[in-house]
């Protein structure tokens, strides 16, 4: 639906060319990524959920705590929790786990917060996983939202 043209004494700007593209667009289908939605039909999410717990054992990854989100949320099967000692071990677990899904299953992932090394949250589609600094982790408890006796992994 395009933007109303304007009114008597006022000229069109650009903010108004930008807002009707993005109503003429918004209701078109977006077909889904298939690298962020686990579309690849020869791996399950439990093959990559091994493969994520291997990367982050092999950079020395501590406290590695998996839970199991299925039938309890949409947005994941899986949560991985771990913590790196310091703010570049956090950043470098979180590089080396998106460059292994690259490499190993072309996977596309997305990490946020890596900047600052604090909290860095890795989506891989079906398994969403946060690295933190100890502290952070301390902090926010973000696995007591999610725990149950009967979902919860944990690895140290």
């Amino acid at each position: 639906m395009p933007r109303p043209a304007p009114g008597p004494g006022r000229r069109a700007t650009q903010e108004d060319n930008v807002l009707s593209h993005h109503a003429q667009t918004a209701h078109r289908a977006v077909a889904p990524n298939p690298a962020m939605t686990g579309l690849f039909p020869d791996m399950t999410s439990e093959d990559l959920l091994a493969h994520i717990l291997a990367s982050l054992e092999d950079d020395k990854a501590e406290e590695i705590t998996t839970i199991d989100l299925r039938g309890k949320s949409s947005m994941a099967d899986y949560m991985v929790v771990c913590s790196g000692r310091s703010t570049r071990q956090v950043s470098a677990i979180s590089d080396k786990l998106r460059d292994r899904l690259k490499q190993d299953f072309g996977r596309t992932v997305r990490l946020e917060g890596k900047e600052q090394g604090d909290w860095v949250l890795i989506d891989a589609g079906d398994i969403i996983v946060h690295v933190f600094r100890p502290e952070v982790r301390e902090f926010y408890q973000i696995e007591k939202m999610w725990m149950t006796p009967d979902n919860v992994t944990a690895r140290t």
